[in-house]
């Protein structure tokens, strides 16, 4: 996929090799690569998996592999518990009197 100029992109790089890491990190830590991802605009035509350099929001320029075009936020608040939806109910209850005083 060609990717032009300019466009919002996301970015990986391996900031550091896991035998590079520093000793007194965790030992589960220690074994693996601490990773980067990016997002800023391109600075030169490339494809998707090419070696890239974006320009950040606050002006910097990082280098890495090209993952992503127009990068959306993929996290959430985890799934739905119940527990907390009654907690909610009791606590309008003694806080505001419940629905009556909406």
């Amino acid at each position: 996929m060609q990717v032009k100029k300019g466009e919002w992109v996301r970015i990986h790089n391996i900031v550091l090799d896991a035998k590079e890491r520093a000793p007194q990190v965790p030992e589960d830590t220690k074994k693996v690569p601490l990773e980067a991802w990016v997002k800023g605009f391109l600075q030169h035509d490339a494809q998707i998996g090419d070696e890239v350099e974006v320009k950040t929001m606050t002006g910097r320029i990082e280098k890495g592999k090209l993952i992503e075009v127009n990068s959306t936020y993929h996290h959430n608040y985890g799934n739905f518990v119940p527990e907390l939806l009654q907690i909610g109910i009791s606590l309008r209850d003694i806080l505001w009197g419940g629905e009556a005083h909406e």
